[in-house]
């Protein structure tokens, strides 16, 4: 039990490699106790012997390995068992070195890093010191001593040895250390110990007689652990020391005494050697465990009495007290002992055995007064441990390991045996260093969590979800050839991945509408292809359409291609958010992908991204199919699914887990007039943007109101019937005239597509806009005409995001002062060339920046405070204006703007290579540093982003000593940082605005009047045993409703009862006499009845209104059943409970409800509910002569309130519609509904036409020639003179990935956390391929024929694209346009790529993946031409 205790323990604190195993032991036969060994490797500093030697910049080194010797004796159930056990370590030295590997069979070549060979060591020995700290815990013997470090270093020492170096630099290392004097509280000890020359010169019995003399003060310096294992928690009180317990073990442990330090063993690799000395080392410590729970291996007690040879082992014998003698019988020899004192003999020695009295022993003297049969078994766990160890570093069993065995009887076996294998076990090293190692590092990291976006780039740290899972439904039935089928229920399971759904004959289109199971924002549309023998049966292009409900659905996705492929095959769809017809029109998005003219791609960074909307209350996802041929064969339909990011809903109305800090952010945003001014400049780098006229809004009635939620401006009074069509423009409208005026007026990139009206918020928007403006007047001068350079440009790039201006809002402000954007996109001011190199450095930044924020995440493991302070951050981008130095003591004055610079106060730096001081202008950003192994032509040889690197982030580099390209870098990925930022900051801003329409948290405070014990019970009453079936957000509205503007959202009438203050409610606008509510339930349910909570205002009796109510499994009304009408006043008026005040405080139990119970259960998704008032616009009841039966009058919150006719209504004389809550109660159907197999002859006649093969074929078309260009995404291919009409062609889908880490972590941001909502960038604005295809035409001008957008696929895959008409010509290009620079190659393929390839992805090449075909009858064409098939 103790040593499974101890297990849990240590392997549940971290994820890591570990080996723990046990073993019982006894004298003469019977069991006495049990010893376990655990060794745990240290996570910190992963790899193999070659790769991960000494320290790396988490301050940690290679093969450490942590071992725990315990011991203890068994006891009966229940019972306190007695422990001790004693802790060691071992790895490798502590500082910068390694070791080259030759090809020969050389020994490598070892070296110690020329610079700061000893960083890092004081942080290693400050972790060992804060982890093996006991002085004041409980059970410390001495509070005020230090904590000894004692380290056995191994290595041979000999003149001319190649691990001499490390010996001379390990003494270095530690005088380094004390000079420091940060460790004031610890001594570190070394002892040198030449473990292969003793063994050599004295022989193996002399070598541990010399280690014994060594280690025997700093042993009995560390001590042990004594302590309890209390079998039950009642016994905490018996207890006379330190209480360890965790959740997952039943008892505890009771620490009594404490080891206080720790030995540490290390060799060149901590292998072999480092295991013999840790074993004879911890024998000493296990007698002395043995000891102390009395268990004795003396081989004299053994026999009943003690051996003669204890006359000779007076070192270790205890003297007798005074008054006493040693005699010897004359017969048998037998010592005893008498006491002059009492007159009296024995046979026992007087005095017990003195404590670690074996450190004094010769081997032999050792070996003959110990039973080995304990120590032959804790030698075995030694040799299981080293050679698990020894497997994990060099991928072999460890060597020279038959010392071990030394006390075996058979120990000369072992011997003859050693030699040939430890020349076995070497060369299977030395060809495993060579030829895997670099495999099983990533293994390693892989498995321990790091390093993953090196090593699977593109996987998701949080996969997206798939929302069309149950309980998702269709909302209209899908028609099919099969009458029994449930209503294409089966295409959104994924059981039915063989499904091939049949659409009736000449089906133009195919319209499916998909209810969400949750609300999300949809990312993907999946989807399988399903066909039968005829692949042209699936569907060729479609359309996507998304929104909260059926009256809010917007475009996002118009005529995409669907290549024909094989069936099963799986394709994927990016689905992008609504954009904004000026949004591009102003960028001219829209003509970018039918410009003829590819030659400039945009490596850097997408210049004119365009911002699509962001909803995360999507419930309604509208697919629209087109055949190839319409009317010319029936539609074959697949499995599809769509995925997305849904919110933490759960938590969000709980206040609990991740959806707590949503709320958190929504009150800073509330506090805030400007939302990205609360956010730290380290994490959002929109905090930089200071509006100087942000407080001139006014705060009026009648003045706009900024929505700290989304950033808009909007009325207090322009909520209206939502907008239920996409932006429509009437024809002959031009879509720049809003340049012709002097304002300018930025649309919104994250909110609904309106301008703001009002003058005031012109001003609140133009403030960015001329500030941006400015800054580009700053750069030209008074020259209007000249342009701008590469740099400048990118300076202005990075002042638009700090400003918070989207591309539009940026392009809306040039062209209003008649400046063409495309003059200053940086991605046109360098060649090809250079953009590639530059490309190929940032990106290598960004995985140094990732790597560089992981090793410093890792590195605070264990240590008190690692984070020095810098007044330079990862970049040093200065603002425009301010860039230029303003110090006359700076010595580099690398930007230099006009006349000499001033005297300035500012702090000055030292350039680490010029060693010039520099002001921090003139200083390079603190990632320069990690690009110092670039040479002056910008090149690296290999990138390296193992742990096992030695760079000093806490230096500083000049600008005159960093080379161009590596500060062009550095520009270009802050500006990434920057545009990831904004879309993080998009997607935390549409989060809090999809809580706002859910529970209005802008009009409310977060006071929870509920509380959650008693919501709990409120809900019990309310449900009186059954479910509740319409709870958001498993269910929602299917249409908007009307709601007034001073409104709770009409999304609250389905959430929890504990999600808002209990005052709040909905009304409808005082207009409205009726108002009709459409509820999708969250499964297929058997609802008994309908519950509404009435409004704290109440109704009065002359405006009840009435209540009809309808169900049905279908969106028509017309099929819709009515389950019963019902008046509130009749109700109100035959039941006497509805009289009088409701009492809503903490003694109440149910809230003031109505409840329309059905005759019997109906089965059905749907409900509608209608409120209806009975007399259309009449006036109000007069309070004194009509009795309010609803009223609150013991509410608190009914004295806020001003008592009218209908408190609802705006005046006393607007009686409205209002509710608290709506509650559909019932019982869900758990058991999904089976999709029966039709049979007979529909089955039968549908079988034969999917096996009906098609007339034609498709063959290939033979080229003469072709040619690449433009990095390969050009293909251009020439025809033979008669060669047949062109068809299409085939793609085999790219191998390209689309990496998660594109640029450097902002400063600050942890490296698992992307934004609140787990929304990742490439996601909020998906990277699209399209292939344009152009043909030669007679009159020599190429011209553009068709244009399709890819689909994501498996790489390989065959797609294949027919034309839109079968054509002739002698020269075709396809040229690959889109995102490209989103796109990047796998490890496999990045691994093999140098420096100077291609900077664009080669998994885009087009190279072997085009191939021509065209359509005959195979028939026709004879037997060998039909091998020409494709």
């Amino acid at each position: 039990m103790v040593f499974h205790a101890f297990q849990r323990h240590w392997i549940a604190t971290s994820l890591c490699h570990s080996s723990s195993e046990c073993r019982s032991f006894g004298s003469l036969g019977q069991q006495e106790g049990f010893v376990a060994l655990t060794a745990r490797r240290s996570r910190l500093h992963p790899g193999t012997r070659y790769l991960a030697r000494g320290l790396n910049s988490c301050y940690s080194t290679g093969n450490e390995v942590e071992c725990e010797q315990l011991v203890w004796v068994p006891r009966r159930s229940g019972q306190t068992v007695p422990f001790n056990t004693y802790i060691w370590r071992r790895g490798t030295i502590p500082m910068w070195w390694g070791a080259e590997l030759k090809l020969t069979s050389a020994e490598a070549e070892i070296y110690v890093s020329n610079r700061d060979p000893y960083k890092g060591s004081l942080q290693y020995y400050q972790r060992l010191s804060n982890r093996y700290d006991t002085r004041n815990l409980i059970g410390a013997k001495k509070k005020n001593s230090t904590v000894p470090i004692v380290c056995v270093n191994l290595l041979r020492s000999g003149e001319g040895k190649s691990e001499s170096i490390l010996v001379q630099h390990f003494v270095e290392s530690l005088n380094y250390i004390r000079s420091t004097r940060k460790l004031q509280n610890s001594r570190i000890y070394l002892i040198n110990y030449d473990w292969h020359a003793n063994i050599k010169y004295k022989g193996e019995q002399q070598t541990i007689e010399g280690l014994w003399r060594h280690l025997k003060e700093p042993t009995v310096t560390v001590g042990i652990s004594d302590g309890d294992y209390l079998p039950s928690r009642q016994r905490f009180k018996d207890c006379r020391g330190e209480i360890i317990s965790t959740d997952d073990v039943e008892g505890a442990f009771c620490l009594r005494s404490h080891q206080n330090g720790v030995i540490r063993f290390n060799c060149a690799d901590s292998l072999d050697r480092t295991n013999a000395a840790s074993f004879f080392g911890s024998l000493q410590v296990f007698m002395e465990q043995c000891r102390r729970l009395g268990i004795s291996l003396d081989s004299d007690l053994a026999y009943g009495y003690q051996s003669s040879v204890n006359d000779n082992y007076g070192a270790y014998t205890a003297p007798l007290p005074p008054g006493w003698e040693k005699r010897s019988d004359a017969v048998t020899g037998k010592i005893y002992y008498i006491d002059h004192n009492t007159r009296s003999t024995t046979w026992v020695h007087p005095c017990p055995d003195k404590p670690w009295k074996r450190f004094d022993m010769t081997f032999e003297e050792f070996k003959r007064s110990t039973i080995l049969s304990p120590v032959n078994q804790l030698a075995d766990l030694f040799l299981l441990a080293g050679d698990i160890h020894a497997t994990l570093y060099t991928g072999s069993k460890a060597m020279h390991s038959q010392i071990l065995s030394i006390f075996n009887e058979e120990a000369g076996k072992f011997k003859q045996f050693s030699a040939a294998q430890n020349v076995k076990i070497t060369l299977q090293r030395r060809y495993k260093n060579h030829v895997v190692d670099s495999s099983r590092q990533k293994q390693l990291e892989m498995f321990l969590g790091m390093r993953l976006f090196k090593h699977i780039p593109s996987v998701a740290l949080h996969p997206l979800q798939v929302q069309s899972r149950p309980f998702a439904c269709f909302l209209k039935p899908v028609a099919s050839m099969f009458p029994s089928s449930h209503g294409g229920a089966s295409l959104l399971s994924f059981k039915r991945k063989d499904l091939i759904w049949v659409c009736p004959q000449a089906a133009d289109i195919v319209e499916l509408f998909i209810y969400l199971g949750e609300p999300c924002h949809v990312c993907q549309l999946l989807l399988t292809v399903s066909h039968g023998a005829d692949d042209s049966t699936f569907p060729s292009t479609v359309d996507v359409r998304t929104g909260p409900n059926l009256d809010r659905l917007k475009l996002v996705l118009e005529g995409a291609t669907i290549p024909q492929c094989s069936h099963g095959t799986n394709l994927l769809i990016p689905l992008p958010g609504p954009i904004s017809g000026q949004d591009m029109a102003v960028t001219g998005a829209g003509a970018r992908l039918n410009c003829q003219d590819t030659s400039s791609i945009s490596l850097l960074y997408d210049f004119e991204e365009l911002e699509g909307q962001l909803d995360f209350l999507t419930r309604v996802v509208a697919v629209t199919f087109y055949p190839a041929t319409s009317g010319r064969s029936s539609m074959t339909l697949g499995e599809m699914e769509v995925l997305g990011v849904s919110l933490h809903w759960r938590g969000i109305f709980t206040n609990e887990g991740h959806g707590a800090r949503l709320y958190d952010i929504a009150k800073k945003s509330q506090k805030e007039t400007n939302p990205f001014s609360s956010v730290g400049s380290d994490i959002n780098p929109f905090a930089e943007a200071s509006y100087d006229n942000a407080s001139q809004l006014n705060s009026s009635a009648n003045s706009p109101l900024v929505d700290l939620l989304t950033g808009e401006i909007t009325r207090v009074d322009a909520i209206q019937q939502p907008v239920r069509e996409n932006i429509n423009y009437s024809g002959g409208v031009d879509l720049l005239d809003f340049l012709d005026g002097a304002d300018i007026q930025p649309s919104h990139s994250h909110g609904d597509f309106t301008s703001p009206s009002s003058q005031d918020g012109k001003s609140y928007l133009d403030n960015g806009a001329k500030q941006y403006i400015s800054c580009f007047r700053s750069l030209i001068g008074q020259n209007s005409e000249r342009r701008l350079d590469f740099a400048e440009a990118m300076k202005l790039e990075v002042e638009r995001l700090r400003l918070n201006l989207s591309a539009a809002e940026r392009d809306r402000a040039l062209l209003s002062i008649g400046t063409d954007p495309a003059t200053i996109n940086p991605n046109a001011l360098i060649d090809q060339s250079y953009m590639g190199r530059l490309c190929k450095v940032a990106n290598s930044l960004a995985l140094l920046g990732q790597a560089a924020l992981e090793d410093k995440t890792t590195a605070a493991i264990g240590l008190e405070n690692t984070d020095s302070s810098k007044s330079i951050d990862f970049w040093n981008i200065s603002k425009i204006g301010e860039s230029f130095c303003g110090s006359s003591t700076c010595e580099v004055h690398a930007e230099i703007v006009g006349a000499t610079p001033a005297p300035s106060t500012s702090s000055l730096f030292l350039c680490c290579q010029c060693q010039r001081k520099a002001c921090k202008v003139c200083c390079a950003g603190g990632g320069a540093l990690l690009l110092s192994s670039y040479d002056s032509s910008g090149c690296q040889s290999q990138l390296d982003v193992t742990t096992n690197q030695s760079v000093t982030m806490d230096r500083v580099i000049c600008k005159t000593c960093c080379h161009d390209i590596v500060l062009h870098a550095l520009m270009l990925d802050h500006i990434r940082v920057l545009i990831s930022s904004r879309r993080s900051s998009r997607a935390d801003n549409a989060a809090q605005k999809a809580l706002d329409q859910v529970i209005g948290f802008s009009k409310n405070d977060r006071s929870l009047p509920w509380d959650p014990q008693q919501a709990i019970m409120v809900r019990k009453h309310l449900l009186n045993g059954e479910e509740s079936l319409a709870e958001f957000p498993f269910a929602s509205f299917l249409h908007s409703v009307e709601t007034a503007p001073d409104s709770a959202p009409y999304l609250s009438l389905l959430a929890p009862l504990n999600s808002e203050p209990r005052h709040s409610y909905w009304k409808a606008p005082s207009s409205a006499s009726c108002v009709e509510f459409c509820i999708v339930l969250g499964s297929l349910s058997d609802v008994s009845g309908v519950l509404l909570v009435i409004s704290p205002c109440g109704y009065s009796t002359a405006d009840a209104p009435s209540v009809q109510i309808w169900a049905s499994n279908k969106i028509n009304k017309e099929e819709r059943s009515c389950v019963g009408k019902w008046d509130i006043k009749s109700l109100i008026s035959s039941d006497s409970s509805f009289h009088g005040p409701e009492n809503l405080g903490r003694d109440s139990k149910v809230p003031r409800h109505v409840k329309f119970a059905f005759r019997n259960p109906i089965r059905c998704r749907i409900i509608w509910i209608m409120l209806r008032l009975q007399r259309p616009g009449s006036a109000s009841v007069n309070l004194e002569k009509d009795f309010n039966l609803l009223s609150l009058d013991e509410n608190p919150f009914s004295q806020e309130v001003k008592r009218r006719a209908s408190i609802g209504g705006q005046i006393e004389t607007e009686p409205c519609l209002h509710a608290k809550r709506i509650l559909v109660v019932g019982t869900s159907v758990k058991k999904e509904m089976d999709i029966e197999s039709t049979q007979g002859s529909d089955t039968i006649k549908v079988k034969a036409w999917l096996e009906r093969l098609p007339q034609l074929y498709r063959f290939k078309i033979p080229v003469e020639a072709e040619r690449l260009c433009n990095n390969d995404l050009v293909l251009e291919q020439y025809l033979p003179p008669v060669s047949p009409l062109l068809a299409g062609f085939r793609l085999d889908a790219p191998s390209a990935i689309k990496p998660r880490v594109t640029h450097s972590p902002s400063l600050g941001v942890d490296i698992w956390d992307t934004s609140i909502t787990f929304l990742e960038d490439r996601y909020i604005s998906p990277a699209v391929l399209h292939i344009q295809v152009s043909i030669l035409q007679e009159s020599d001008n190429m011209v553009t024929v068709a244009e399709y957008r890819l689909p994501e696929a498996k790489p390989g895959t065959q797609m294949y694209f027919d034309f839109p008409q079968k054509m002739q010509t002698r020269r075709i290009s396809f040229k690959l346009l889109g995102d490209i620079a989103a796109f990047a190659d796998g490890p496999a393929e990045s691994d093999n790529i140098g420096f100077g390839s291609s900077p664009v992805a080669t998994g885009l090449s087009l190279s072997n993946r085009i191939k021509l075909y065209y359509y005959a009858d195979p028939y026709e064409l004879g037997k060998w031409a039909s091998l020409s098939a494709v």
